[in-house]
């Protein structure tokens, strides 16, 4: 590696490397179970997050995290049938990675300032059980009741979070 190649992006948490990849697969997955996903897919997942962190360089990581994001928001919102657990967890990684970009030179916390709202929002939905963009009873903008199902997940209450 070069000496003049910024490493200081890789001084974030572990949990990103450890918690995405089977989340990502599971949401990547035709099926919406994460218990189903095939562990050549989480594999292959696991593979890509490892190639970035020890061959990537922080404009490819991020732009790996804004892929995330866009499949977590898909789900949250509707858009895209998908496991709201994995989606959930997945989220909160990447929100919590986010957060933690404003300690760190560089634009990285500035350039991510439109995923992170856009995290807020599918992360407090699918901890609410409701598709992201309806208002607190579950209903739509439309009107329309949004689907409910569980959301649960131990990430979000290990950390302390309500």
């Amino acid at each position: 590696m070069s000496g003049r190649r910024s490493l200081v992006w890789l001084g974030l948490t572990p949990e990103p490397e450890r918690e995405l990849p089977r989340s990502v697969a599971a949401l990547r997955a035709p099926r919406r179970d994460t218990a189903a996903v095939p562990p050549e897919l989480a594999d292959a997942e696991h593979r890509r997050v490892q190639r970035l962190i020890l061959r990537g360089t922080r404009r490819s990581w991020l732009r790996y995290l804004a892929e995330v994001t866009h499949l977590v928001t898909a789900v949250a919102d509707g858009s895209r049938p998908g496991d709201r657990r994995a989606a959930l967890l997945a989220g909160e990684v990447v929100l919590d990675h986010h957060h933690m970009l404003i300690g760190l030179p560089g634009p990285g916390y500035d350039s991510t300032a439109a995923d992170r709202g856009a995290l807020e929002e599918a992360v407090r939905a699918l901890r609410a059980g409701t598709t992201a963009g309806t208002d607190s009873t579950g209903t739509s903008r439309t009107g329309i009741p949004a689907p409910v199902t569980g959301a649960e997940t131990t990430h979000g209450t290990a950390r302390g979070r309500a």
